[in-house]
């Protein structure tokens, strides 16, 4: 019996030895993997990481020093500002004192006059005329200064200023020549950006009318509020073309029958002193940067 004992175990070690040298030994069940899927394995974590291995150390030359890891990129880089848009009234923004006007400059005409005198705005540098229009801006001598006669434009260019407010088109309401206004706005604010390079230029759009009360002073018949809406739009065009602030004072006094309040003016045109006022309030209280309007450094031309 010990031969067949020792034979049997003879036997089952040679066949043991056969098993390995031809690579066929049985997977280790205490893995639960065989060598293909451990392969597998190794590649894909390659293919994620690039370290050789998920579970490999870091090189200690790449971990940084205690207190000075970088935050991630989208939690360390600010997102930019959102460009500013032309197309769109200037939105509501806090409101300023009279000082953000020292460096302010107003064209236009006797509206434009009323609010620097009844407004309480205080000293600011004015180029006015009553009845000019924006056909004769460029070609009126309508200004004198030290003995030289000046347009409104020519005389403005005197001197450098941080902001320029315009409104201009009630003396152009009978002119019914729609598409002139506009170019001559446009060629305005070309010629005033030249000589203003750094200036934020203002286009406020028109304050409506009470046509009730024009008709029962027998005022011009052409003082027309769909014709003033119509103007209204064609700033907002030259606004959005030329790349400068659109103010919406239009909105901020039309009353629910689609005119200016009664009690706002005495002949349905130029405004009463507490209007005024409101009209101040309403350029204090919409304002924007230079860096906003232009974060590249120069205003388009």
């Amino acid at each position: 019996m010990s031969f067949f004992y020792d034979h049997r175990r003879l036997l089952a070690g040679v066949l043991l030895s056969t098993l390995l040298l031809s690579g066929c030994a049985p997977k280790n069940e205490s893995d639960g993997k065989s060598a293909d899927q451990s392969s597998q394995d190794v590649s894909a974590s390659q293919s994620t990481d690039g370290s050789g291995g998920q579970d490999q150390q870091p090189d200690e030359s790449s971990v940084p020093a205690s207190g000075s890891a970088s935050l991630p990129e989208d939690q360390s880089q600010q997102e930019p500002a959102a460009a500013y848009d032309f197309s769109k009234p200037c939105p509501e923004s806090a409101a300023v004192d009279n000082s953000y006007f020292a460096d302010a400059a107003f064209i236009g005409d006797s509206r434009t006059e009323g609010l620097m005198l009844y407004s309480g705005i205080g000293q600011v540098d004015k180029y006015t005329s009553i009845g000019i229009s924006i056909f004769k801006l460029e070609s009126k001598k309508a200004v004198t200064i030290n003995g030289v006669d000046y347009t409104l434009v020519e005389a403005l260019a005197q001197k450098q200023y941080k902001k320029v407010y315009i409104c201009l088109g009630v003396n152009e309401l009978g002119y019914f020549n729609d598409q002139g206004f506009y170019d001559s706005y446009c060629k305005v604010i070309d010629d005033i950006r030249a000589s203003q390079p750094n200036a934020v230029i203002y286009i406020q759009n028109l304050i409506p009318l009470n046509e009730d009360v024009i008709a029962a002073r027998d005022g011009s018949p052409y003082l027309t509020n769909e014709h003033l809406r119509v103007y209204n739009e064609l700033t907002q065009k030259v606004a959005l073309e030329k790349q400068v602030v659109y103010l919406d004072l239009y909105s901020a006094f039309v009353g629910a029958d689609g005119q200016l309040p009664a009690d706002a003016s005495t002949d349905g045109v130029h405004l009463s002193g507490s209007y005024y006022k409101a009209w101040l309030e309403y350029l204090k209280t919409h304002t924007v940067s230079y860096e906003t309007l232009y974060p590249e450094g120069g205003a388009a031309q």
